[in-house]
């Protein structure tokens, strides 16, 4: 299966978009090497810059990211948590049943392919600390003050 990736300008900078033409499966922020550009699915664009708009809360585009099953099962299980809000990892470890892996959950994170689309940035510790993030902390605490600002909008609004 072939891989390409598209340059995606968002507020954190450009994000690279990799993806076989259908799915997403990376979501990248330096560009990728030893694959072509080719234009990611639409749904893909769209909805990520409706996030970053604040007015999208749930991606619905297909995704495939490549990883353990286990792995696996703590990305897909990121999608539980809601838009502006966070969880510990050992919320998220007993959530996937095996809530003393605390440390397997977080060197799954670590290798999340899919950041902001499977949130791990709404992981954080059970001291409230905000803990590691891919791209840098500054980056997680910046995707959570945009949910919490977006999120408050929200609220005023209803």
């Amino acid at each position: 299966m072939s891989s390409f990736y598209e340059p995606l300008e968002s507020p954190l900078g450009t994000l690279y978009l990799v993806h076989d033409r259908q799915r997403l499966l990376g979501l990248r922020f330096q560009k990728p090497e030893g694959m072509g550009r080719a234009r990611a699915p639409e749904a893909c664009r769209s909805e990520l810059r409706a996030y970053f708009q604040g007015s999208l809360r749930r991606f619905s585009f297909q995704v495939a990211p490549r990883g353990s099953s286990f792995e696996l099962q703590v990305w897909l299980a990121l999608r539980d948590i809601p838009y502006g809000e966070t969880r510990t990892y050992k919320w998220l470890a007993a959530h996937i049943g095996h809530p003393r892996a605390l440390r397997a959950v977080g060197q799954a994170l670590a290798r999340n392919p899919l950041p902001i689309v499977l949130p791990c940035h709404r992981v954080i510790f059970s001291t409230g600390r905000l803990g590691g993030y891919s791209q840098g902390q500054h980056i997680k605490r910046r995707l959570l003050e945009m949910e919490y600002y977006f999120g408050l909008q929200d609220k005023v609004a209803s």
